[in-house]
């Protein structure tokens, strides 16, 4: 009795080990009732890059005919970088380049390499109210602002009556704050007393609408109006900032983040579009991001008015009577 009553508990252990060795490959080779095409999966993007990452998402989960329910979590570049490297999804839409650091930490964490895919570029854009008739400004006046060391509009445009200088940003931990940062002033903290948050990049239009002091800071794929298929149009209800690298700016040495401007250098606020794959077993997710980097997806983001990673772009010269 005693003998059978061992060589069971040997066969349960067994058993149990088995199945958690079966565990474990699963979720180093990934979810395997996935495709490329099909199944169900969520992913995470910095909330600024949301109406190109939507666009794709719905036309992607179009052509794969109801096989694929795909989540999108719109959250802050820290957030999603930590839902990343903790294993809560294997993909993320972001601005941030990973460092070999980066690279290394995800491959300790998850056991996996990430892969990169460049899929576009977008223009970190000054918004200001209707009525402000003041839309052009130097890099160096840029500076100024988020560094403090300009805070009324009369120290950026002399004579101005507007008072003080409100800077609006999406929120705290964005990808917008942190390219201002690094990008803009040079890895020096934005020390303004007059910078604020709203809650997301809807918020950063609604404040700047009703708002005649302030300074909106946003991506370039919120303020296009893509009833204009030539992107040449900006939303109604604010106006775009037109931005320059001269000593003063002139309508005439300044520039908006149309596509053009952005492929050229022209305009000099112009950040990278990333889809970071930790996880290369999670099929659907692989699937996702290669479709956003393929032809179909790269114009996808040459109609949301963004500056695609890899496209035949065809330049004219015209002559303007």
């Amino acid at each position: 009795m005693k003998k059978s009553f061992f060589f069971a508990a040997f066969l349960l252990a067994t058993a149990a080990m088995s199945l958690m060795s079966c565990k474990n490959n699963k979720n180093q080779a990934g979810n395997e009732s996935e495709t490329y095409t099909s199944g169900a999966m969520q992913f995470a993007s910095d909330e600024s890059f949301s109406p190109l990452v939507e666009a794709e998402r719905k036309q992607f989960q179009d052509n794969c005919k109801g096989n694929a329910q795909i989540t999108a979590i719109y959250t802050d570049a820290q957030d999603g970088f930590d839902q990343l490297m903790s294993g809560k999804v294997h993909l993320y839409f972001s601005s941030r380049k990973l460092t070999q650091n980066d690279s290394l930490l995800i491959k300790h964490n998850l056991n996996v390499s990430p892969l990169v895919y460049t899929l576009g570029y977008d223009g970190v854009t000054l918004i200001v109210n209707k009525e402000n008739k003041d839309t052009c400004i130097t890099v160096r006046d840029v500076q100024r602002i988020l560094s403090g060391e300009a805070t009324n509009w009369n120290q950026i445009v002399p004579g101005s009556k507007r008072g003080n200088i409100e800077v609006v940003f999406d929120n705290k931990r964005s990808a917008t704050v942190q390219y201002c940062v690094d990008s803009i002033l040079g890895g020096k903290d934005m020390v303004s007393p007059n910078i604020v948050a709203a809650k997301n990049s809807q918020g950063v239009i609604d404040y700047v609408e009703k708002s005649p002091n302030a300074i909106g800071v946003i991506g370039s794929n919120w303020v296009m109006d893509h009833r204009d298929t030539r992107h040449l149009t900006f939303k109604m209800n604010i106006q775009v900032m037109s931005v320059t690298n001269a000593d003063k700016a002139t309508p005439y040495n300044s520039y908006k983040p149309f596509q053009y401007y952005l492929l050229d250098g022209t305009y000099p606020f112009v950040r990278t579009i990333y889809a970071i794959l930790a996880g290369a077993g999670y099929q659907l997710s692989r699937g996702f991001a290669e479709y956003c980097a393929s032809d179909k997806g790269q114009l996808i983001v040459m109609r949301s008015g963004l500056l695609p990673y890899r496209a035949d772009i065809n330049l004219k010269e015209v002559n303007a009577k």
